[in-house]
């Protein structure tokens, strides 16, 4: 079988007929690889409607069993953890190697494991002799999942798996970007889960995500995607009060402390940066570091891109791929240009791969960046990285809360409570040390300021998609 049709089963399974469907792309190559359903507005009216009739059955089920379908639905992701991964890399380009599609499945069972088996039973705040006070948590009803196109199955799971586990029902809407392997993700689910628990709706236009966080029968909003977008849900849901997680746009800040080993730190900070061809929302998207060291970092990252291969996510060995879309691939170019028009520095390619295809752009390291540089103040979402010198230390913490961004950010340092003293000052909602976007089912995570709100992972997670109720007396 060759790479082309080693997802042709689940393909099948789930696209339209071409002449109903929408002609959905190979990121890497432009051909066609399948045909994504339509949906109408009626058609998310009818999902919500099914899946808030099938929501009290589902809930009745109880804790162990509803824990018990996720932990085969796990089993059956891995069953066809190389089919989806082959789908996933034509669709959104990643490679299968390397920390991209391969990898991307392997964290969707791993969410999925850890979620079935998180313990978040009642809590006791207040014991006395004659009076108890408890918190117990019960299922909202009916889940909207608005997904992203970057990593489309293991954001998918990170909404649709701890909406089940509380007993939830859940509308997932894909982007129209990559809603083939997120139907193929769904499909392989459904053979375990009763009917109607877990439904999807598809559609290339913006009118189905309205209607969908404005409909006046869902009772949860979970998005991850633009901040922009993100605003437009809020003032969507407002009207039946639908509970929101957001997790939106971010601009990470990285500050190197003058202390840091340049060799050391240097394939940490690039693949922070880089991972999924940079198009990853809490990834390292500007790096600050010290004069005193400044040069040997740049020379040090340098060092680590120039060895990185990229090219078609199928093709064994590449490790980035291209921009997933146009749209994107024009964002990139539009910043490295402007870059260059201000005389910053092209330490590392600054151009399109044509030669690739016609969505990729060169690994791009920009040194001797500024504050104020679209570059640097834009989330960019792909293979450039700014970086920019510092000589003080409260300028460059400055720096790195001065913008409305505030998902993720990092401190690098050979002193690990220097690096803790720093990252306390920083507006993020996760602050890593010596690392950056290192997230982990356990971990809870989530933004600040235009970053978004609401916990995700670990029993915070179960918690936004529930509804608690105190017991007193």
């Amino acid at each position: 079988m060759t790479d082309n049709a080693v997802a042709v089963t689940l393909l099948d399974r789930v696209q339209a007929a071409p002449e109903i469907g929408r002609a959905i792309p190979d990121a890497a190559t432009g051909e066609t690889i399948g045909w994504s359903p339509e949906h109408s507005v009626a058609d998310v009216d009818s999902a919500v409607a099914r899946a808030k009739a099938a929501q009290p059955a589902w809930e009745g089920l109880g804790d162990e069993a509803r824990s018990a379908l996720l932990l085969r639905a796990a089993d059956a992701i891995d069953a066809h953890a190389e089919e989806l991964a082959h789908l996933l890399s034509r669709e959104q380009g990643k490679p299968l190697d390397g920390p991209n599609a391969r990898f991307e499945l392997g964290a969707c069972t791993m969410w999925l494991r850890e979620t079935a088996t998180a313990q978040l039973g009642t809590q006791v705040i207040r014991d006395g002799d004659d009076d108890i006070a408890e918190i117990t948590y019960r299922a909202l009803g009916v889940v909207a999942a608005i997904g992203p196109w970057n990593w489309p199955l293991m954001i998918a799971i990170w909404q649709i798996a701890p909406s089940l586990r509380m007993g939830n029902t859940v509308v997932v809407k894909p982007s129209e970007y990559t809603p083939l392997s997120v139907l193929a993700l769904v499909q392989v689910i459904n053979d375990v889960l009763p009917a109607d628990v877990l439904i999807p709706v598809v559609s290339g236009d913006r009118e189905v995500g309205a209607r969908l966080a404005s409909h006046p029968d869902i009772d949860k909003v979970m998005f991850t995607g633009s901040t922009a977008t993100g605003r437009k849900i809020v003032e969507a849901s407002g009207a039946n009060l639908a509970r929101l997680t957001l997790e939106l746009g971010g601009n990470d800040a990285g500050i190197v402390l003058p202390d840091a080993d340049p060799a050391a730190i240097a394939e940490g900070l690039f693949w922070g940066a880089f991972i999924n061809t940079g198009q990853t929302c809490a990834a390292l998207k500007r790096l600050y570091v010290h004069d005193s060291i400044y040069d040997e970092v740049v020379d040090a990252l340098a060092a680590v891109a120039s060895q990185m291969p990229m090219g078609n996510g199928i093709e064994g060995g590449n490790v980035l791929g291209p921009l997933q879309n146009a749209k994107q691939f024009d964002i990139v170019r539009r910043l490295v240009e402007d870059a260059k028009q201000r005389g910053r520095r092209i330490v590392v390619g600054g151009e399109p791969a044509a030669d690739l295809g016609p969505t990729f752009f060169q690994t791009t390291l920009v040194a001797d960046a500024e504050d104020g540089d679209p570059l640097v103040d834009e989330e960019q979402f792909g293979p450039a990285l700014p970086i920019i010198r510092y000589s003080d230390v409260e300028d460059a913490i400055a720096s790195a809360n001065r913008l409305e961004a505030g998902l993720g950010g990092s401190v690098w340092s050979s002193d690990r409570e220097a690096a803790r003293a720093v990252a306390a000052r920083m507006r993020a909602g996760t602050v890593w040390i010596n690392s950056h976007g290192t997230i982990h089912p356990k971990v809870p995570f989530g933004g600040v300021k235009g970053s978004g709100y609401g916990l995700e992972f670990s029993v915070e997670g179960l918690k936004a998609v529930a509804e608690p109720r105190v017991i007193a007396g």
